[in-house]
């Protein structure tokens, strides 16, 4: 039995790989730049007790499609109230055709749903990957909201082979992230529409 290609990976192959060798003229195949991996990371309050790791676990495998490994502090600090070994956050990172299945999810599912959504922030990090905090996770179809005892946060790492911010929102863009206009692209299309008139 043959799987079948994330809708993503097709549509980069397709679509996005021969755009981005159109527009930056790359002569090389291994030029143009890709999604390498993917990493969910959340933080756990250290006053957590075994059951509610145990749900954070569950959701975020939920989410990510595979099981999370958990973080540990290396030392103890009494000002945080945090004991040395003890589980501090989970993270999970993705690769292959789980990946692409995720920012699918990401993009065309949960995304859409949060209330009064205007597009997320445009900033790379320097080096052609994208950081997005998403401040409850329930915005994915996968959770139970009934289940949920306490809300959770989630740091979505994009990492990207582009070289630069500019490749890696071009990628990203192209892709279907829906990043937020600024002020001057607004003021652009609105001075656009009026010579057209």
């Amino acid at each position: 039995m043959s799987k079948t290609t994330p809708f993503l990976k097709q549509h980069y192959t397709e679509q996005v790989a021969p755009a981005l060798v159109k527009s930056r003229g790359y002569k090389n195949t291994h030029q143009v730049p890709k999604i390498v991996k993917i990493s969910l990371n959340t933080g756990i309050d250290s006053e957590a007790d075994k059951n509610q790791i145990a749900d954070i676990q569950r959701d975020l495998a939920a989410i990510a499609g595979q099981k999370p490994v958990l973080s540990k502090s290396k030392k103890a600090i009494s000002n945080f109230k945090l004991r040395e070994n003890q589980v501090v956050g989970a993270h999970v990172t993705l690769r292959g055709e789980r990946m692409w299945d995720f920012l699918y999810r990401l993009l065309a599912v949960a995304l859409p749903t949060i209330r009064d959504f205007r597009g997320v922030p445009s900033k790379l990090d320097g080096q052609g990957n994208y950081n997005l905090g998403i401040s409850d996770f329930t915005i994915f179809p996968e959770i139970t909201v009934e289940n949920v005892k306490k809300a959770m946060g989630l740091d979505v790492t994009i990492v990207t082979s582009a070289g630069t911010d500019e490749e890696g929102r071009e990628l990203l863009k192209l892709l279907g992230m829906p990043f937020r206009r600024t002020e001057q692209q607004v003021a652009a299309d609105a001075a656009a529409k009026t010579n057209a008139a």
